[in-house]
C-alpha cells in the first residue's frame, strides 16, 4: 500500500494537524509561480518526530529541543552557515586577548525580551554565568560550549567582559550556538526541572511560545515589535510567517503522509528510503550537515570484554561502513572517514585506518585468546563475548544501523544484541558499563571544541569514564586522552590547536574506542510553497525568513 493509501487509515490524522487538505487541483506546477517577493502571514504546520524534552539552553543540543529554541532566542554572535564565519547578532562587536582569556562584547542598543525586559550587559552576564558556572540550587548545569569560565564585569549598560582562568578560543564560537541562546533573567531563575515547560522560556528571537500541550503540540507567534536579526541578513523585522504549528508525529508514514497530502508544511527526520518518493512529488529535501562528531559505534572499556584494545581492533575492522552506508542511506550520508565530518574544522583523513577487513579482525580476536567455541562464539575464559548496546532514538535508522553491524560482527564469531532505547531503564543502562560496552553516539557543533565534548569525562563522556556521568565505572580513566582534551580547549593558537584536534582523532582510532559509521545530517523535507527555509551551522531549522507563497 502506498504511503498515501496507508495514511487514509490513520485516523484523526486532519483532526491531530487542524487543517484541511489542499484542493485536488495542486500539482507540481503551482510551485513555480511563487511570488516575487516574501509574503507575510500564514501558518507553518511543522512535524517533529519526538517531543522536546528541557529547554535550558544549554540542554538545547537534542534536535527537538534546538528546533524550539532556535526560533525564540537570539544568541550573542552569529556563526554563518556556509563560510562557518563568526558574525555580529547581539553583540555589535568584540574583542579578544592574545591567549583567548578575555573577551570584551558591546552589546547591540534596543533589545528586549519577550517579557519586556531589556537585553542589556547585565542579562548578558546573567546568562553566562550561568551557563559558564551553573547554579547547584537550581541544579542548571553548566553548559558544555563553554570552558575554563570565571567571571564575568559589567563595564556599561551595553558593555560585556568575561574572563577565564585558563585560555578558551572555542568560547566566540559557542556564543554563537544553540546551548547559548539568550533567555530572560526570568527564565534563568528557574529551577531545571521547570524547564521542560516551552512557555517558561522568556527568549528576544522572532517568535514566543503562545501555548502548549506538553509532548504533543506546540503553537509559536511571530514577534510584532522583533527588529533585531542577525547583523549581516538582510532581514531585519519581524518574521514573515504569522504562527508556527509544531506537532509531535512519531511515525515516519504519518509524517511524510501529511505532508504528501498537504497537511503539513514542513517535517524532520525523513528516513533515506524515503526521499526518493518526496522528491519525484516534486517536495524539497533538506539535508544539512551536522559538522561535528560523526555517527559512532564507542567502547566502554571499563567493561572486560571490550577492555583489550585487540578486541575493540578486531570489531572496528570487522565493521563494514560502506555496506552500512549503500545499504541503509542516501548520498546524504557520507561514509566516514575519522570521528568527525570532512566538513568540521580540524577534520584528518583517517579512511586507511578504517579498513574491514574480515581476517585481520579474526587474527586480532585470536590474539587477544578470543577462541571460536562450538556454538560459533568467541570464547575464553568459559566467557562468550556477548555483547549489548541500546538503540538511540534521535538518531537515523539506529536500530537497523546496529542490526546491521550485528550481522557483520556475527562473521568473526562476536554477538551483538540490539536493545529498545525507549525506556527510562535504558537510559539507566545505558550508564553502566556492564550492560552496556557498546553504545551509538553524534554530536553536532562546528567548532574543535565538539571532541571534548563527546568524549570528555565532565561532558558527554561517551566512553563513560570514571568521575563523569556514571556511577557505576570501577577504574577506567585514559589520561592521555583527556590531556589531548584539555589541550585542545585551551590552546589560543589556531594552527596548533587544528594540530590537536588532528592528534585526537588518531588517537581514538588507533585505540579503536570509537568505530565512525557515517557523516549525519538533519534530514527535512517541506512542501514546494514553502520558501526561505535556512540553517544554523549544525542543522537546526530557522523560521524566521519562511515565507509561504500563495496557492492556488
Amino acid at each position: 500500500m502506498s504511503l498515501k493509501g496507508s495514511l487514509k487509515n490513520k485516523a484523526g490524522l486532519a483532526a491531530l494537524v487542524g487543517v484541511s487538505l489542499l484542493a485536488s487541483g495542486w500539482t507540481k506546477s503551482v510551485a513555480a509561480e511563487q511570488s516575487p517577493a516574501p509574503a507575510t502571514g500564514g501558518t507553518l504546520v511543522y512535524l517533529e518526530q519526538q517531543a522536546h524534552t528541557n529547554l535550558y539552553p544549554p540542554a538545547g543540543g537534542f534536535y527537538p529541543n534546538g528546533g524550539i529554541l532556535n526560533q525564540i532566542t537570539d544568541k550573542l554572535t552569529y556563526q554563518n552557515p556556509q563560510t562557518l564565519e563568526i558574525e555580529p547578532w547581539i553583540a555589535e562587536s568584540w574583542t579578544v586577548n592574545a591567549d583567548a582569556t578575555e573577551y570584551t562584547f558591546k552589546i547591540r542598543p534596543g533589545v528586549t525580551f519577550s517579557d519586556g525586559t531589556p537585553l542589556d550587559a547585565a542579562a548578558v552576564a546573567k546568562n553566562y554565568d550561568t551557563f559558564g558556572r551553573g547554579n547547584k540550587e537550581l541544579k542548571l548545569p553548566i553548559s558544555e560550549v563553554i570552558n575554563n569560565y570565571d567571571r564575568s564585569e559589567i563595564i556599561d549598560a551595553l558593555t560585556v567582559k568575561f574572563y577565564f582562568k585558563r585560555p578558551s578560543p572555542g568560547f566566540l564560537q559557542g556564543t554563537s550556538v544553540i546551548g547559548s541562546g539568550l533567555v530572560s533573567p526570568a527564565t534563568l531563575a528557574l529551577p531545571y526541572e521547570a524547564l521542560g515547560d516551552a512557555t517558561k522560556i522568556i527568549g528576544s528571537g522572532p517568535f514566543v511560545v503562545a501555548s502548549e500541550t506538553l509532548g504533543r503540540e506546540l503553537t509559536l507567534t511571530a514577534r510584532k515589535d522583533y527588529k533585531w536579526g542577525p547583523a549581516r541578513l538582510a532581514h531585519q523585522g519581524r518574521a514573515y510567517l504569522d504562527t508556527i504549528k509544531l506537532i509531535v508525529t512519531p511515525e515516519d508514514s504519518v509524517r511524510i503522509g501529511a505532508l504528501l497530502a498537504g497537511q503539513a508544511d514542513f517535517i524532520r527526520q525523513i528516513q533515506a528510503y524515503d526521499e526518493k518518493q518526496v522528491e519525484d512529488e516534486g517536495y524539497r529535501i533538506y539535508a544539512p550537515s551536522t559538522r561535528g562528531v560523526n555517527n559512532s559505534v564507542v567502547f566502554r572499556p571499563d567493561n572486560t570484554l571490550v577492555s583489550d584494545v585487540r578486541v575493540r581492533r578486531a570489531l572496528l575492522h570487522a565493521t563494514n561502513t560502506d555496506e552500512i552506508v549503500s545499504t541503509l542511506f542516501s548520498h546524504n550520508y557520507p561514509k566516514a572517514t575519522s570521528i568527525i565530518a570532512k566538513t568540521a574544522l580540524g577534520y584528518k583523513d583517517l579512511s586507511s585506518n578504517l579498513i574491514y577487513n574480515l581476517d585481520k579482525a579474526r587474527t586480532l580476536l585470536d590474539e587477544a585468546g578470543w577462541k571460536t567455541g562450538s556454538n560459533g562464539l568467541r570464547q575464553k575464559d568459559g566467557q562468550s563475548l556477548e555483547l549489548t548496546a541500546y538503540e538511540s532514538l534521535p538518531q537515523p535508522q539506529n536500530k537497523e544501523t546496529l542490526q546491521l553491524v550485528a550481522q557483520q560482527w556475527a562473521k568473526v564469531g562476536v554477538k551483538l544484541n540490539v536493545l529498545t532505547g525507549d525506556s527510562g531503564t535504558a537510559t539507566i543502562n545505558n550508564l553502566d558499563p556492564s550492560k552496556a560496552p557498546v553504545s551509538p553516539a553524534m554530536v553536532g557543533r562546528a567548532d574543535p571544541d565538539v571532541i571534548k565534548s563527546q568524549y570528555y569525562p565532565t561532558n558527554r563522556n561517551v566512553l563513560l569514564q570514571k568521575g563523569g556521568n556514571s556511577d557505576k565505572v570501577k577504574s577506567f580513566v585514559d589520561e592521555k586522552l583527556n590531556g589531548l582534551l584539555e589541550n585542545l580547549a585551551s590552546e589560543p593558537n589556531q594552527a596548533k590547536r587544528l594540530s590537536i584536534a588532528g592528534d585526537i582523532q588518531t588517537y581514538v582510532i588507533d585505540q579503536a574506542y570509537a568505530i565512525p559509521i557515517f557523516e549525519e545530517p538533519q534530514a527535512f523535507a517541506s512542501a514546494p510553497y514553502v520558501n526561505g527555509i535556512a540553517f544554523e551551522a549544525v542543522g537546526r531549522p530557522s523560521f524566521y525568513s519562511v515565507w509561504i507563497a500563495p496557492r492556488s
